[in-house]
């Protein structure tokens, strides 16, 4: 059985679901949908009022990364239907897991079968998690499984990344809904310096009529890397 640390924590004043420690705001965790279970050697944690705890690290997260860069919002609620597309084995997944709860449902997608099987064991016991493997540029292949979402979640490192999301936010998200990209620079132009490739972005994203709430840099958690945040009207 993993070791659990006595904490006092308190909710975070911004993010629904997320705790913080008071001694040290930088430290961030979710409470654990599965007490016990350890998604990628995180800490436990047991508060007396809250129960069990996982560290969300900011260094294996991106969104995490985006919450201590202080984004505008993370438009998650208990009870949310999310697609998170580049699942891979479910580090960030199973934090979004944690604060969606047991009423919420994620679809996961993500193209690599060696990473959909170390999600396996996860999702034996996280029963808010499906896990599909498909190629997230080809949503038709899926549709039989996804149904309309209420935020969607991409963390997909590949040149054509912007392409990817705006296909899925149009098949899969609701109107009004919130969408988060993990836009990693160098895997869309390795020549760009980041600012002009995240102004593109920006430039694409809103030509394609989304909305966009709110842009961070990841620096230094993920080193050339933005999180937006958009919504569909």
């Amino acid at each position: 059985m993993p070791k659990v640390r006595e904490i006092r924590v308190k909710p975070h004043p911004k993010y629904k679901g997320v705790y913080i420690d008071p001694k040290n705001k930088k430290k961030l965790f979710t409470k654990n949908l599965v007490p016990g279970q350890q998604v990628y050697g995180e800490r436990l944690f047991r508060d007396k009022k809250i129960g069990e705890l996982r560290e969300w690290i900011a260094h294996r997260s991106k969104l995490a990364a985006a919450i201590l860069k202080n984004i505008k919002m993370v438009p998650l609620n208990e009870g949310d239907y999310v697609l998170y597309l580049g699942i891979a084995s479910g580090t960030t997944a199973s934090h979004v897991s944690d604060i969606i709860g047991e009423k919420g449902l994620i679809f996961g997608v993500d193209v690599a079968p060696r990473v959909v099987r170390e999600l396996i064991p996860v999702v034996e016991k996280r029963k808010n998690i499906i896990p599909i493997l498909a190629d997230a540029n080809r949503p038709e292949t899926y549709e039989h499984i996804v149904c309309q979402v209420d935020f969607v979640y991409q963390d997909v490192a590949q040149p054509h990344q912007v392409e990817i999301f705006i296909k899925n936010i149009d098949w899969f998200l609701k109107p009004k809904g919130y969408a988060m990209i993990a836009v990693k620079s160098r895997s869309i132009d390795v020549t760009k310096d980041p600012k002009i490739v995240f102004r593109e972005v920006e430039k694409q994203l809103k030509e394609h009529g989304l909305k966009i709430i709110d842009m961070v840099r990841l620096d230094p958690y993920h080193r050339d890397h933005a999180m937006f945040l958009v919504q569909k009207v």
